[in-house]
């Protein structure tokens, strides 16, 4: 029987399937990395005690600032701004005030005990809202002018003091004073956020206190690129019915009762406005606040490249078959 001998066509058809197969295999391999490594994107801080600076970050729209209005009082790197902090937070932008180092902020989480003493006072504010003194405050504060109405901004409060020191007197505070009135309440409540009122328990599980608004961190087995121990969901704060006019606002956070371990707040950039965001927490749901979508890759990415080769060597493979 004679032995049928493939046409160069049949050759040029198989090669060009073996060639599209082993693009395939590697255009499949680097979209994988590619997701990996976009998706675990840290957090990355950069220190920043300017007043003005942090401001125009979380300034979004409807709100104008009274010139020569804007203070703030902390020590020296314990503010800044932030980037990429939509998968350890919730929150892909904006600005973190701490009674620490904003840089510590930066996970993984490798200590229970993250903690820098700043020695600088508390805050007569929060002193009234805790049983304990306040240290190692940090104050944000400035005069806006508003046509009235509603006002929003979203936030996440983190610590160190999770969980050892849940149910204790180092009951670490923050607020935002609108007008004198605290707005940083836990959704559909007036009770102020602070590590007593929003948390896992302690031990963890035990004797909890809105634990579906807490994200647990804990260095044994941490969940989140960050490096505090705990924080809260995505919340937003809310005023309604403002006043035509001049407003005051002052954001505020310290140690309590002592000036070990570290605090934070992260608020949102672009959020403080009097147009409703819609993707904070008012009253459930997990850690999230909807950050952007991360982008596709352009066609010069090697992953570009490897698809447009794939893609190509089957248009290329069709046209010969025809």
């Amino acid at each position: 029987m004679l032995k049928k001998v493939p046409t160069t066509s049949v050759i040029a058809d198989q090669r060009m399937k073996a060639v599209r197969k082993s693009i395939k295999m590697c255009a499949m391999t680097i979209l994988g990395l590619g997701i990996a490594t976009s998706s675990a994107q840290a957090i990355t801080i950069t220190p920043n005690d300017d007043g003005e600076d942090l401001v125009n970050s979380i300034l979004g729209e409807g709100i104008n600032v009274v010139p020569g209005s804007v203070n703030y009082t902390g020590a020296a790197g314990a503010s800044g701004t932030f980037v990429d902090g939509d998968s350890s937070i919730g929150i892909e932008t904006g600005i973190i005030m701490t009674s620490g180092q904003a840089a510590a902020a930066v996970g993984p989480n490798d200590s229970d005990q993250t903690s820098t003493p700043n020695g600088t006072a508390g805050d007569a504010d929060l002193d009234d809202l805790v049983t304990q003194g306040t240290n190692d405050a940090v104050v944000l504060e400035f005069d806006f002018e508003s046509e009235g109405g509603d006002l929003f901004f979203e936030y996440v409060f983190a610590s160190e003091e999770y969980n050892e020191f849940v149910n204790s007197s180092f009951n670490d505070v923050f607020a935002f004073f609108l007008d004198g009135e605290n707005i940083a309440l836990i959704p559909g409540t007036n009770t102020p956020v602070a590590i007593n009122n929003v948390n896992g328990g302690n031990p963890i599980g035990t004797n909890a206190t809105n634990p579906n608004l807490y994200n647990n961190n804990d260095p044994s087995d941490p969940q989140f690129d960050i490096e505090y121990d705990g924080f809260t969901d995505v919340f937003t704060a809310s005023a309604e019915g403002l006043d035509a006019g001049t407003h005051t606002i002052k954001l505020a956070l310290a140690d309590t009762a002592d000036s070990a371990l570290d605090s934070a707040v992260f608020i949102k950039g672009g959020s403080f406005t009097d147009e409703g965001n819609g993707g904070g927490d008012n009253g459930g749901g997990d850690n999230g606040g909807g950050g952007d979508p991360e982008p596709i890759p352009e066609p010069t990415s090697m992953f570009g490249l490897m698809a447009v080769a794939y893609f190509g060597a089957g248009s290329f493979m069709k046209r010969k078959k025809h």
